[in-house]
Protein backbone atom coordinates (compact mmCIF):
# COMPACT_ATOMS: atom_id res chain seq x y z
CA UNK A 1 0.00 0.00 0.00
CA UNK A 2 2.86 2.12 1.00
CA UNK A 3 4.28 1.73 -2.62
CA UNK A 4 0.88 3.28 -4.50
CA UNK A 5 0.88 5.91 -2.79
CA UNK A 6 4.21 7.21 -3.06
CA UNK A 7 3.85 6.40 -6.53
CA UNK A 8 0.61 8.86 -6.66
CA UNK A 9 2.53 11.41 -4.63
CA UNK A 10 5.26 11.39 -7.19
CA UNK A 11 2.57 11.68 -10.03
CA UNK A 12 1.35 14.80 -8.48
CA UNK A 13 4.27 16.39 -8.02
CA UNK A 14 5.36 16.21 -11.48
CA UNK A 15 2.14 17.29 -12.91
CA UNK A 16 2.20 20.08 -10.88
CA UNK A 17 5.59 21.74 -11.40
CA UNK A 18 5.26 20.99 -15.02
CA UNK A 19 2.49 23.95 -14.87
CA UNK A 20 4.17 25.78 -12.68
CA UNK A 21 6.88 26.07 -15.14
CA UNK A 22 4.59 27.68 -17.58
CA UNK A 23 3.90 30.69 -14.93
CA UNK A 24 0.43 31.36 -14.07
CA UNK A 25 -1.08 32.83 -16.79
CA UNK A 26 -2.62 36.64 -16.86
CA UNK A 27 -0.10 37.79 -14.44
CA UNK A 28 2.93 37.16 -17.16
CA UNK A 29 1.18 39.13 -19.66
CA UNK A 30 1.26 42.46 -17.34
CA UNK A 31 4.82 42.52 -17.44
CA UNK A 32 4.99 43.43 -21.03
CA UNK A 33 7.70 45.00 -22.39
CA UNK A 34 8.07 47.81 -25.20
CA UNK A 35 10.80 49.37 -25.85
CA UNK A 36 11.92 52.65 -27.28
CA UNK A 37 12.47 52.59 -30.95
CA UNK A 38 14.58 54.75 -33.16
CA UNK A 39 13.97 55.69 -36.55
CA UNK A 40 14.11 58.25 -39.28
CA UNK A 41 17.79 58.21 -39.21
CA UNK A 42 19.54 61.14 -40.91
CA UNK A 43 22.17 60.58 -42.48
CA UNK A 44 21.19 57.35 -43.86
CA UNK A 45 23.33 54.34 -42.95
CA UNK A 46 26.58 53.84 -44.11
CA UNK A 47 26.44 57.72 -45.97
CA UNK A 48 29.66 59.73 -46.02
CA UNK A 49 29.24 63.43 -44.00
CA UNK A 50 31.74 65.96 -42.74
CA UNK A 51 33.43 66.13 -39.51
CA UNK A 52 31.09 67.91 -37.21
CA UNK A 53 28.11 67.40 -39.69
CA UNK A 54 24.39 67.28 -37.67
CA UNK A 55 22.33 64.27 -37.44
CA UNK A 56 18.94 63.43 -36.08
CA UNK A 57 16.19 60.76 -35.59
CA UNK A 58 12.63 60.09 -34.12
CA UNK A 59 12.12 58.41 -30.52
CA UNK A 60 9.17 56.56 -30.02
CA UNK A 61 6.34 58.14 -27.54
CA UNK A 62 7.26 55.67 -24.85
CA UNK A 63 10.58 56.82 -25.03
CA UNK A 64 11.36 58.81 -21.42
CA UNK A 65 12.99 61.97 -23.59
CA UNK A 66 15.31 62.44 -20.67
CA UNK A 67 17.06 58.85 -20.56
CA UNK A 68 17.97 59.41 -24.52
CA UNK A 69 22.10 59.24 -24.61
CA UNK A 70 23.95 58.90 -27.76
CA UNK A 71 27.36 57.70 -28.29
CA UNK A 72 29.63 58.14 -31.66
CA UNK A 73 32.68 56.29 -31.47
CA UNK A 74 32.18 55.80 -28.10
CA UNK A 75 32.15 59.53 -26.87
CA UNK A 76 29.28 60.81 -25.35
CA UNK A 77 27.51 63.67 -27.57
CA UNK A 78 25.16 66.69 -26.69
CA UNK A 79 21.47 66.48 -28.55
CA UNK A 80 18.66 68.73 -28.30
CA UNK A 81 15.34 66.97 -27.62
CA UNK A 82 11.97 68.27 -29.16
CA UNK A 83 8.58 66.66 -28.79
CA UNK A 84 6.44 66.53 -31.87
CA UNK A 85 2.46 66.24 -32.20
CA UNK A 86 1.78 62.60 -32.32
CA UNK A 87 3.61 61.85 -29.36
CA UNK A 88 7.04 61.31 -30.54
CA UNK A 89 10.87 62.79 -30.04
CA UNK A 90 13.05 63.98 -32.72
CA UNK A 91 16.35 64.12 -31.41
CA UNK A 92 19.29 66.10 -32.96
CA UNK A 93 22.85 66.59 -32.28
CA UNK A 94 26.31 66.99 -34.48
CA UNK A 95 29.34 64.67 -34.58
CA UNK A 96 31.97 65.64 -32.58
CA UNK A 97 34.85 67.70 -35.00
CA UNK A 98 37.76 65.61 -33.64
CA UNK A 99 36.75 62.56 -35.68
CA UNK A 100 38.03 62.58 -38.84
CA UNK A 101 38.88 59.67 -42.19
CA UNK A 102 36.94 56.98 -40.11
CA UNK A 103 33.51 55.59 -39.64
CA UNK A 104 31.42 55.69 -36.72
CA UNK A 105 28.38 54.24 -35.19
CA UNK A 106 26.00 56.46 -33.85
CA UNK A 107 24.82 54.70 -30.92
CA UNK A 108 21.59 55.42 -29.13
CA UNK A 109 20.33 54.55 -25.71
CA UNK A 110 16.83 55.05 -23.83
CA UNK A 111 14.68 54.21 -21.60
CA UNK A 112 10.83 53.61 -22.11
CA UNK A 113 7.46 52.69 -20.05
CA UNK A 114 7.43 49.31 -18.30
CA UNK A 115 10.93 49.91 -17.42
CA UNK A 116 11.93 48.42 -20.49
CA UNK A 117 15.44 49.79 -21.83
CA UNK A 118 15.97 50.31 -26.07
CA UNK A 119 19.20 50.58 -27.70
CA UNK A 120 20.09 51.29 -31.47
CA UNK A 121 22.09 53.13 -34.19
CA UNK A 122 23.73 53.54 -37.62
CA UNK A 123 26.96 53.54 -39.07
CA UNK A 124 28.57 57.21 -40.63
CA UNK A 125 31.67 57.38 -42.81
CA UNK A 126 33.43 60.55 -41.80
CA UNK A 127 35.21 62.25 -44.14
CA UNK A 128 38.73 64.38 -44.14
Amino acid sequence: MKRYSSLWILTLMIFTSTAWAYGGGSSSSSKACTKPKFTEWVPTENAEVAPGAAFSFTASANTYPDSIKVLVKGQPVAIKVTPRESGSFEVSGELPKSLTATYARIAISADGQSNCKGADGWLVKIAE
